[in-house]
């Protein structure tokens, strides 16, 4: 939270000196009115109850693995991953409706170093903003975590070539983004022992991976039997082709079958106690 410091300047004045055997009072010192700022909302979405999120066990001193949040309340959480289509109407979004979303972000998508991904149509806004529309996202509450450099599969690499991927990550987005990547997203979901140590190594607190897609046109595509959303349910979307419709789309539907928003680093915080 941004804390609101309230500075009261005292000015003191004295006489100058009298004139006469009847002198006239000095001028009376005034305080200015004390500056007041209105403090910025906190980060948007529902936060956990008192004894709601059931911890999460860590194993071997390796960060977590998570795919979900233990709770049996009806929230779900949104993640975004890599960075190719920078819609801007989608920031509005997110600002406008305090949309609680987590990205993920990868630097060759973010700096359009490559070939987009344009499931979702022609794509229009690749690399638009660059890291400035990180920033934007970042200024309207969205956290930004590591999703690697040039997202590889990781399965195929050793431990030293993976710890370059999340560290050098990690790196660039504290510099373009002025704080420091907690979670991993690792690309395709694929990840090994090397991973969690390399995760670990690069201050990485959890690996977090999902339970449902969000196809284009808003459609969520599950990996469970019974084909719909389940309390704690993380979603993945990606920086697509007309982005900012299909997610309209997407919370729409979310809402409509009575289910909240999550706040997933206060989750994750309830669910990993220190």
């Amino acid at each position: 939270m941004i804390g609101v410091t309230c500075v009261l300047a005292l000015a003191a004045c004295a006489p100058a000196g009298t004139a006469s055997s009847s002198p006239s009072p000095g001028p009376t010192a005034t305080a200015p009115a004390p500056v007041r700022t209105t403090p910025a909302p906190g980060p948007p979405g529902a936060k956990p109850r008192t004894g709601e999120v059931r911890p999460i066990p860590r194993t071997g001193g390796l960060p977590p693995v998570i795919s979900s949040i233990p709770t049996r309340r009806k929230v779900v959480f949104l993640t975004i991953d890599d960075g190719w289509e920078q819609d801007p109407g989608f920031v509005r979004q997110v600002r406008d409706q305090r949309i609680p979303i987590t990205a993920f972000a990868m630097r060759d998508a973010v700096e359009a170093r490559g070939t987009p991904d344009e499931s979702g149509g022609p794509a229009r806004f690749v690399g638009a903003g660059k890291w400035g529309y990180f920033r934007q996202l970042r200024d309207a509450g969205v956290a930004v975590e590591n999703h690697t450099l040039t997202h590889p599969n990781l399965r195929l690499l050793g431990h030293p070539a993976q710890r370059r991927e999340l560290c050098g990550a990690s790196k660039l987005i504290e510099k373009e983004i002025g704080t420091r990547p907690a979670l991993f997203r690792p690309p395709f979901g694929n990840y090994n022992t090397d991973t969690l140590r390399a995760a670990r190594s690069c201050g990485l607190s959890a690996v977090l991976l999902w339970t449902a897609t969000v196809q284009p046109g808003g459609k969520i595509a599950y990996q469970v039997p019974d084909k719909k959303l389940r309390p704690g349910d993380i979603l993945l979307l990606h920086f697509r082709p007309n982005l900012a419709r299909d997610f309209r789309v997407l919370v729409n539907k979310i809402k409509r079958r009575g289910y909240e928003l999550g706040d997933l680093q206060a989750y994750l915080e309830a669910a990993l106690p220190r």
